[in-house]
């Protein structure tokens, strides 16, 4: 029988930011991960934001990362179930990584059960009260019509402009995110109105930046995985029976 029976949720590893050397050592801390879990791993589900920026021009991608790509090949090669979902910095990804991985994009949210738990997991953008303004810019930047124009930049200015809002960015200027209490926390507002009408045992987000394990109504509970830039290195497991968050070790 195999040992394959855990799923691993992660989120905002931010591949791109602030600086190529940082990059570099956050991709080999997050390879050492992977190479950790992939002994037990049935799934694992990354959760946006994988990139600070990805766009798949038709016949192009962004350079860099192939250490990170030669492992997901690996564990896809093992049988491993692999998720993507997008994030409002990765929102971009078409069929790259399913051709390559077999992998599964998620574009909004993913429903599902597992061994008689329910989950629902999201990113976490553009969920909630508020944020009107980026609730439209992600409806305009997901747009077919957005997805062509930008498809028309030759990938050196595309990419270019990517980059220097990417200095720009909260991470880039290593802002750290504080926890607000209650429903405060908006995602965890949009749980409860959730949870109103839908039972789930686990409600997972990422984006948020913060490792948060909340109580909500009744036994469900609110999870966010943190974020790989600045201090976290954090994640989530589920072992069939409890999802539990850990901290990934630093380098050896």
């Amino acid at each position: 029988m195999s040992n394959r029976h855990k799923l691993y949720f992660a989120s905002d590893f931010h591949l791109g930011t602030p600086s190529y050397d940082s990059t570099r050592e956050r991709e080999l801390r997050l390879i050492q991960w992977l190479d950790n879990i992939k002994v037990d791993a049935a799934e694992v589900f990354l959760m946006g934001d994988v990139f600070d920026f990805w766009f798949e021009y038709k016949t192009v991608i962004p350079k860099g990362h192939i250490r990170f790509f030669g492992k997901l090949a690996e564990l896809a090669d093992l049988g491993i179930k692999l998720y993507f979902f997008k994030g409002n910095h990765d929102m971009w990804m078409f069929d790259y990584f399913k051709k390559e991985f077999g992998a599964t994009i998620i574009s909004n949210e993913l429903i599902m059960e597992r061994t008689g738990k329910k989950f629902f997991l999201h990113h976490g953008d553009g969920l909630g009260p508020g944020d009107n303004f980026y609730k439209f810019l992600k409806k305009f930047f997901r747009s077919k019509f957005c997805q062509w124009l930008f498809a028309r930049l030759h990938p050196n200015f595309g990419v270019g402009i990517a980059n220097y809002w990417s200095t720009h960015s909260r991470l880039a200027n290593q802002k750290k995110e504080v926890a607000k209490p209650g429903e405060q926390e908006w995602l965890v507002k949009f749980c409860n109105d959730t949870l109103q009408s839908t039972y789930y045992d686990y409600m997972i987000f990422g984006h948020r930046h913060l490792p948060l394990d909340i109580q909500l109504n009744g036994h469900s509970r609110y999870i966010n995985l943190g974020e790989w830039v600045n201090y976290n290195y954090s994640y989530a497991v589920f072992d069939g029976e409890q999802l539990t968050l850990h901290h990934h070790e630093g380098l050896e």
